[in-house]
């Protein structure tokens, strides 16, 4: 039996606590306490892990303050990303943990940004430096063929490109207020979805970049037409210029290139 497997998905568990963890505090403050319910109680160590608190029915603090189910299906999901990274880089360990860390990254990222409409520079700038000393150190072993070189453009072809359409939404809501005589509060992109590119271009290099972007603006136009179209249904009017979050959808088109790349190549019918 391959014991990598189980003790990934094991330490899966673990990080998607402390995701969960990172998630609760990050976005308030910088300085970390002890894992808390939402009304800032204490969970007892047995509650750390959102999967135990489910389990042992510790989800609730006195005061009636509730864990989500984001904190198990974290964790879950996390394990399971773990136990599949060991399976396929079972003859590379280090490859293995340094992947498990760009996906718990990942993972911190998008949570915060589906809750609180928000990229980090707290997140973002040590994570960048994380990518950059895996492909320095780790060389060909992350991909065949790509040099230190490919992640240093791709993090270069993250910013310029995603820089240019977030001016352009910028420029795009400066004309649309003007001809609707009442201002557009937010724009379609930040500039934290423009640093969450370039970490992108670090993870993965400028080749597969474009395709993660593809993928990502692919994604992206999906997930507004499903919103907008469950908004319809539901209370028969939607609002138009509605900012959705964006960085979901890098991280969607990261991951698959990061984990699947091959895959996701040959159904482009190309290969790096």
């Amino acid at each position: 039996m391959n014991w990598a497997v189980p003790l990934a998905a094991l330490l899966g568990l673990v990080i998607g606590g402390v995701v969960n963890w990172l998630a609760d505090y990050l976005p308030y403050t910088a300085r970390l306490g002890l894992p808390r319910y939402p009304d800032g109680t204490a969970r007892l160590p047995t509650a750390w892990l959102g999967v135990s608190a489910f389990l042992l029915d510790q989800r609730s603090a006195p005061s009636g303050s509730v864990l989500s189910w984001r904190h198990p299906l974290t964790e879950i999901g996390v394990a399971a990303l773990f136990a599949y990274i060991a399976a396929q880089s079972a003859s590379d360990g280090l490859r293995a943990l340094f992947l498990m860390g760009n996906v718990a990254i990942l993972v911190l990222i998008t949570i915060i940004d589906l809750e609180h409409r928000m990229i980090l520079y707290l997140v973002i700038g040590p994570s960048c430096l994380y990518a950059l000393l895996g492909a320095a150190l780790l060389g060909e072993r992350l991909v065949p063929n790509l040099r230190f070189s490919d992640y240093l453009i791709g993090g270069g072809v993250g910013f310029g490109l995603f820089l240019l359409m977030y001016l352009g939404g910028i420029l795009f809501n400066y004309i649309m207020s003007n001809a609707r005589g009442a201002p557009i509060p937010e724009s379609a992109l930040g500039d934290g979805d423009v640093l969450l590119a370039t970490l992108a271009g670090f993870m993965l290099g400028w080749q597969a970049l474009i395709y993660a972007v593809m993928i990502a603006v692919f994604a992206g136009g999906l997930g507004a037409f499903i919103y907008l179209g469950g908004r319809l249904l539901v209370r028969g009017r939607y609002e138009w210029f509605t900012a959705l979050p964006y960085g979901q959808y890098i991280v969607f088109g990261t991951l698959l290139m990061l984990l699947w790349r091959a895959e996701v190549l040959a159904l482009f019918g190309a290969r790096l």
